[in-house]
C-alpha cells in the first residue's frame, strides 16, 4: 500500500533517532500524542509493527529501521535543496549554514555575533560534525577546517589564519605535580589530549614522537572534555590562548610545529553570491584580526 504522508515519515525517523515520543515531539515541535497517532496511522496503513513498544521507550523493528532509513535521507535531502535555494537569492538574508568542528566553533563566535549585527536579516546556523559535510551536496554554505588543505573538487579553498596552541597546567596540578622546564622534563608528566580524528592535529602528533611515550591521564573526542579535564587538574594540555581561562599556567608558549593552518571553503556554485561573500568577509576580517 504507497505511503502517502511525509510528515509520518519523519515522525517514524525521529522516534527511531530519539528513542522515545517524547524526544521525537521535542525534535519535531509537536505534542506527544501527534507522534504516536503518525506511528499508528503508519503501522495500520503498512500492515507491519514499526516499533516496540517498552517501559523505557520506542525500539525499531526491521520495517521500522528500513522505513526511519528513508526517512534521514529523505529529510537530508530536503535541507540540502533548501540551502543550495536559499543561498542562490540575491539578497543577505535567510539561512546562512557554516560548517565547521567543534574545537573550531569557539573561534568563530566574535565573527558570527559581528556578522548578525551587520546583516540583521540572516541567520546564522553552525554545524559542529566531526563528519565532513559536503558542500557540493548542499549540506552547507561554506565549512571552517583545520589541517592539510581541503582538496575535494569544486571547492575553492582559501587560507584563514594558523591556529596557535601553548602548553597549559591547572594551578591544581602544578601545585601537585609541579612543571616541567624543559622537553625533557615532560616524561615525568601526564597529559590530557583529544582523541579520534582530533588526535590529527599538529600538537598530538608532536606529543606522540616523544620518547619515552607521554602518559596520557584522559582521553576524549570531545575538545570541551579535554579542556575540562585539563582545568580539573588531570594532566597538562594544548590549549588555543584567546580563550584560555585567566587562572591556567602557561607552562611552554606556543610552537610553529604545534600550529594548525585554519581554511575557509566554499563550493564554486556558492561562492559569488551576496550572502557567502558577505560572510567571507566578515570572517576574514574578525579572525585575521
Amino acid at each position: 500500500m504507497p505511503i502517502e504522508s511525509w510528515d509520518e515519515i519523519r515522525t517514524a525517523w525521529h522516534v527511531a533517532r530519539a528513542g522515545t515520543v517524547s524526544g521525537a515531539a521535542e525534535a519535531l515541535g509537536v505534542h506527544h500524542a501527534t507522534v504516536i497517532r503518525h506511528i499508528d496511522a503508519l503501522e495500520a496503513r503498512l500492515g507491519v509493527k514499526l516499533f516496540q513498544r517498552h517501559p523505557r521507550g520506542y525500539t525499531p523493528t526491521e520495517a521500522g529501521e528500513a522505513l526511519a532509513q528513508v526517512g534521514r535521507v529523505t529529510d537530508e535531502q530536503f535541507a540540502q535543496l533548501g540551502t543550495r535555494l536559499s543561498g542562490a537569492g540575491s539578497g543577505i538574508s535567510g539561512d546562512l549554514v557554516i560548517t565547521t568542528l567543534p574545537a573550531l566553533a569557539p573561534l568563530l563566535r566574535p565573527a558570527l555575533a559581528e556578522l548578525g549585527q551587520t546583516y540583521p536579516e540572516l541567520t546564522v546556523r553552525v554545524r559542529t560534525e566531526r563528519r565532513v559535510l559536503r558542500l557540493e551536496y548542499g549540506e552547507a554554505h561554506l565549512a571552517i577546517r583545520a589541517g592539510s588543505r581541503p582538496v575535494e573538487p569544486d571547492n575553492v579553498v582559501q587560507p584563514l589564519m594558523d591556529i596557535a596552541v601553548a602548553l597549559y597546567a591547572s594551578p591544581l596540578y602544578a601545585e601537585r605535580h609541579g612543571l616541567p622546564a624543559s622537553d625533557a622534563d615532560l616524561a615525568q608528566h601526564r597529559f590530557v589530549a583529544e582523541e579520534g580524528e582530533d588526535a590529527r592535529a599538529p600538537h598530538i602528533r608532536w606529543l606522540d614522537t616523544l620518547d619515552p611515550k607521554p602518559r596520557y591521564a584522559f582521553r576524549s573526542n570531545e575538545a570541551a572534555e579535554c579542556q575540562a579535564a585539563i582545568a580539573a587538574g588531570m594532566g597538562l594540555g594544548f590549549l588555543y590562548g584567546p580563550y584560555v581561562a585567566p587562572e591556567m599556567i602557561e607552562v611552554m608558549p606556543s610552537r610553529p610545529e604545534w600550529s594548525a593552518p585554519a581554511w575557509l571553503v566554499t563550493h564554486v556554485d556558492l561562492h559569488r553570491t551576496p550572502k557567502v561573500q558577505a560572510a567571507m568577509a566578515v570572517i576574514k576580517e574578525v579572525l585575521r584580526a
